[in-house]
């Protein structure tokens, strides 16, 4: 059974960090790469930051760059986001997705993915 299930969301004032895990399961993880993607009330969804299978290559969205920082442990099945320096319109649910794909992300992330988590919700506020 295909699974991503995120976790780490909550509450955070502006200017603080939170970190998000998409711990996956049911196939080879090392397989696939991985996106984040957010969804604010009224908005479209939006693409945050992806990584390559292998780990070897990143690439994030202009509005998160410089504080957003993706990574992953194969040996674990997670991919984890770090969020740093959040502002109020980081305030979104969180996906996770999965695609299987072996090339690189470094010019762009992938546009489709097969499999999504249900989302983790993040809100910054003072």
């Amino acid at each position: 059974q295909l699974q991503l299930v995120e976790s780490g969301g909550g509450l955070v004032q502006p200017g603080g960090s939170l970190r998000l895990s998409c711990a996956v399961s049911g196939f080879t993880f090392d397989y696939y790469a991985i996106g984040w993607f957010r969804q604010a009330p009224g908005k479209e969804r939006e693409g945050v930051s992806c990584i390559s299978s292998s780990g070897d290559s990143t690439n994030y969205a202009d509005s998160v760059k410089g504080r957003f920082t993706i990574s992953r442990d194969n040996a674990k099945n997670t991919v984890y986001l770090q969020m740093n320096s959040l502002k109020p319109e980081d305030t979104a649910i969180y996906y996770c997705a999965a695609l299987q794909y072996f090339g690189t992300v470094r010019y762009m992330c992938p546009r489709e993915y097969n499999y999504w988590g249900q989302g983790t919700q993040v809100t910054v506020s003072s």
